[in-house]
């Protein structure tokens, strides 16, 4: 980076400038350096699944690796006895778009709403959202009973119900992503801006604070899909069918084709991510302007 500096003549002048001093912004990584950082995570992260595609592949006591089980599971078990298991993923993916729009629609407009009009709430704002994750699930599921039993009564037992409690679960990840995004948005004067300008509430909301949050928000998207498609101990203590409970039903009975499935889930649960991703990078990327008189 150059910077331009006058001379006493009146001329410009180039100059690089001096290293940053101490205390100042520090430097980013070199090349190096990012390509250890990188390759110790995907070590840390491809061992695992390398090791549970080589456990698939085994024979049994004889020795050896064959793709046998995934053959015979291509061939018919999907339809088969293990068809519970896409029901499952079924239940997860709904469970995981519930808990999204649940906790994007409370809480986006609450922060939204504190920071414009109440900002001396949120201290208590930040408390509310962040205690969930300092109890643990079964603590929660017994606090939840009596709650979940009479909404039984009331509107059936169906595994949409366990929406309502992974919501309370994601909160605290999905404030911080959103809350780390807003702090470098200044909301109260977009806000006024575009209420001068004559916008309804509805256009200030949608049309200039929510774009101007929208990484936050996606990766608060991020956060409550995988916490959702990996959760097991609420679902099995309320006695509702998921992802997670139906592969433990599977691995009692052959743990072989569970690993099989935990690897398909684990890429359906990562191509899922992939595409999220994909989408808010269309929605973000900007659009190239013409120059005015000329050719594109």
């Amino acid at each position: 980076m150059t910077a331009v500096r006058r001379t006493e003549g009146g001329s410009r002048r180039r100059t690089r400038p001096g290293p940053v001093a101490r205390g100042g912004v520090a430097h980013a990584p070199s090349r190096t350096a990012r390509a250890v950082i990188l390759g110790v995570i995907g070590v840390f992260f491809l061992v695992p699944v390398v090791a549970m595609v080589e456990f698939t592949l085994r024979k049994g006591l004889g020795g050896g690796h064959d793709a046998s089980r995934w053959i015979a599971l291509a061939q018919g078990g999907l339809t088969g006895q293990y068809r519970q298991v896409l029901v499952a993923l079924a239940n997860s993916v709904g469970l995981a778009v519930g808990t999204v729009l649940i906790v994007l629609l409370l809480l986006v407009p609450t922060l939204l709403l504190v920071h414009i009009r109440f900002p001396w709430l949120r201290r208590v704002l930040e408390f509310v959202c962040i205690l969930p994750i300092s109890i643990p699930a079964i603590v929660l599921v017994v606090g939840l009973a009596p709650v979940y039993s009479l909404l039984s009564r009331l509107a059936g037992s169906g595994v949409w119900t366990l929406a309502l409690a992974y919501g309370i679960t994601v909160l605290p990840y999905a404030y911080r992503a959103i809350q780390a995004d807003l702090d470098g948005v200044d909301v109260r004067t977009l806000s006024e801006a575009a209420r001068t300008l004559g916008a309804g509430w509805r256009s200030v909301l949608f049309r200039v604070l929510v774009p101007n949050l929208r990484r936050g928000i996606l990766a608060g998207a991020f956060i409550a899909v995988a916490v959702v498609l990996g959760e097991f101990t609420i679902a099995s203590l309320l006695s509702r069918v998921n992802l997670q409970t139906a592969l433990v039903v599977v691995s009692k009975a052959d743990p072989y084709t569970a690993v099989i499935f935990s690897l398909l889930a684990l890429t359906f649960a990562f191509l899922l991510l992939l595409l999220i991703g994909r989408l808010g990078a269309e929605r973000t990327r900007p659009r190239r302007r013409r120059p005015i008189g000329g050719r594109p």
